[in-house]
This record gives C-alpha cells, sequence and structure tokens, in this order.
C-alpha cells in the first residue's frame, strides 16, 4: 500500500473509530465500500432511514433558516422544504450538524452542487471562513499532490483564488503532514504571457504572500515549470518553488476538474481522492461520480482522519525532518 495511505489508516483509527455518515446507501459501490471499512476497522459506517419526527423538525430548520429569502426567486417554499427534509442527503447533514456523527461522504450519486448546498445550509462554513472550496488529492505512485479548486468555485476572483490557496495549503498540512510548496498556475510563467487570467493569479500570489508571508508559494507558474526542476530552473531560475510544488492551484475549475481527471485516466495506477471540501465546520468530503469502490474507503479514511483531530501529527515518513514545518494555522464533476 502507498504511504500515503498507510499512514491515514492510522490516524483514522487513533483514539477509536469513528461514525461515517453515507447517505447514498443504494448504491452497490458505497454498500461495499462500507462493508470493507467496517470489516478493516476503519469507521463506523452509518445508513439512516428517515424518521418524520425528525424530518418535520429539519422542515422547519430550513424554513427557519431561509426566511429572509422569502418573497424573493431563492425563497424556499414549504412544499420544497418538506421534500429536502426527507431527502437522506440532507437529513444526514443534520446529523452531522447535531453531532450524531464524526464525519460524511456523499457524492458517489449526487452532483458536488447538492452537496455543498446540503453542508452549507444544515452544517455551514468554519469560523472565519469566507470562500469554501476543495482539494483533490493526486497519488501517483509514492508521490502525493494535491489539486485545487477541482469542484467548487468556477472562475474564482483574486481574493478567492488566495483563499484557495491559503486553504489547500493548511488542508495539506493536515491531511498529508509535510511541508506545502504552493504553486499558482497559469499559461504563463513570470510574465512570459498577458491576459486577464495571468493578472488574476498574479494578484493572488501578492495576497497570499501579504496573509502568509512564511508560506512557500511562488508564481505565475506553467505546470511543467512548478513541478520539473530542470524546466523551473530553465524558465524561472530563482523561484522559490524550484520545481518542487506540491500544492498545484489552478486558475480556474475547468482547469483544475480537467487536469484532475487527465492524470487518473491516462497514469497507470493513480488514484484521485477528493473532492476534499475545505471550510465546512464538520469533517466531510464530496466523491467525484467515477468513483471506485477503493475511492470511496480512501476518502471516507480521510474524513475519519479529520474527525479523529490526529492530522497535526507530524510523519517522519512522508515528511523527513519535521522540525522544517513552519506550522500552520469550500461546481463541476462528472
Amino acid at each position: 500500500m502507498n504511504v500515503f495511505l498507510d499512514q491515514l489508516r492510522v490516524r483514522a483509527i487513533r483514539g477509536g473509530v469513528r461514525t461515517i455518515l453515507f447517505p447514498e446507501a443504494d448504491d452497490a459501490r458505497v454498500q461495499e465500500a462500507a462493508t470493507r471499512l467496517s470489516q478493516e476497522k476503519i469507521v463506523q459506517p452509518m445508513f439512516v432511514e428517515i424518521e418524520e419526527r425528525r424530518a418535520e423538525d429539519i422542515q422547519h430548520l430550513l424554513l427557519e433558516r431561509r426566511s429572509s429569502k422569502v418573497g424573493t426567486p431563492d425563497e424556499l417554499t414549504s412544499e420544497k422544504a418538506q421534500q429536502l427534509a426527507h431527502d437522506p442527503l440532507w437529513y444526514t447533514m443534520d446529523m452531522l450538524r447535531r453531532g450524531e456523527a464524526d464525519g460524511l461522504v456523499a457524492g458517489a450519486v449526487r452532483t458536488t452542487a447538492d452537496v455543498l448546498r446540503a453542508g452549507l445550509w444544515l452544517v455551514g462554513k468554519a469560523d472565519g471562513i469566507q470562500t469554501v472550496s476543495s482539494a483533490m488529492y493526486m497519488v501517483v505512485g509514492d508521490q502525493v499532490l494535491t489539486f485545487a479548486d477541482c469542484a467548487v468555485v468556477p472562475n474564482p476572483t483574486p481574493d478567492q483564488l488566495a483563499d484557495i490557496a491559503i486553504a489547500s495549503a493548511d488542508a495539506r498540512r493536515a491531511v498529508v503532514g509535510d511541508e506545502p510548496r504552493v504553486a499558482m498556475l497559469s499559461y504563463s510563467t513570470k510574465g512570459s504571457g498577458r491576459g486577464s487570467s495571468v493578472d488574476t493569479v498574479r494578484k493572488a500570489l501578492e495576497i497570499v504572500q501579504a496573509r502568509r508571508p512564511q508560506l512557500m508559494v511562488d508564481g505565475e507558474l506553467q505546470a511543467d515549470a512548478a513541478i520539473v526542476e530542470s524546466i523551473s530552473q530553465r524558465k524561472a531560475p530563482g523561484n522559490i518553488i524550484n520545481g518542487q510544488a506540491n500544492v498545484l492551484v489552478f486558475p480556474s475549475l475547468d482547469a483544475a476538474n480537467i487536469a484532475y481527471k487527465l492524470v487518473v485516466t491516462l497514469v497507470p495506477g493513480a488514484q484521485a481522492l477528493g473532492p476534499i471540501l475545505q471550510g465546512m465546520k464538520k469533517p466531510m468530503s464530496d466523491l467525484s461520480r467515477g468513483a471506485r469502490v477503493q475511492d470511496i474507503v480512501d476518502v471516507a479514511t480521510i474524513v475519519a482522519a479529520q474527525a479523529a483531530g490526529s492530522f497535526f501529527t507530524v510523519i517522519p515518513d512522508l515528511i523527513g525532518n519535521p522540525e522544517n514545518d513552519r506550522g500552520s494555522s469550500g461546481q463541476a464533476r462528472g
């Protein structure tokens, strides 16, 4: 097993087995993944049956939370609220909100937009979070790369792109346990190209550097200059990433989503874990609708590890010298 995945399992069970909700209980892949997770004692899967009284409570809560939208195009009708309250995705999100489980994994059937909307309406953003985003963890051989944002923000502004970069770096420390080296990607490397997208990336880099001066981040960089040392030295001599980026921040959801699907399709043995939502109050993840059973197992393991609160533990096998760690401090899918 890949060292990263092996260590994830260790973290997931630290302090006890976590309970993870699976709202898509009718999907055969989810059922098989849940069986394996239970048999291997990685998590305690939870499937639920909808209770009418609780569904009524959820309906009232949704109407209360959307009361400010009455009279607008975004008004939530009582009939729609009742429908949502009986939807297993929304029902389990409310259970997560109440603390009746440690995390939630969905998206094998439902779209990212469905999962994110239910999460935002019922669970909410973490304190201080402005932009909810996502990251894919790309396991390629013994290497783990973070791709962001693959699932949530279609065309980020400079501020949103900066939020995504910072959240991805923090999540990298949490999930992988090593020091983030963040590349702000573009079709331009250090002024080789022009355009509004390049300007957005440059401005986002300035914001990240101002907010997190100790973070190892550089841009704008083309993908090859970000991950190949010889190309990095030729195209952008002196850049601090030097072809060793492990967090790749794409300028748009289009670019990130296409990139991760190409990698997992064309590279033998490559795995795409996620999307892991960043910036929510409770651990939760969104799956690709093309997820395999093993993908579901691995993503649930990540969520359990987050819930375990052990993600800031430094693992020497993954990062070498822990003294180098500087510390750390959420729509597309196919």
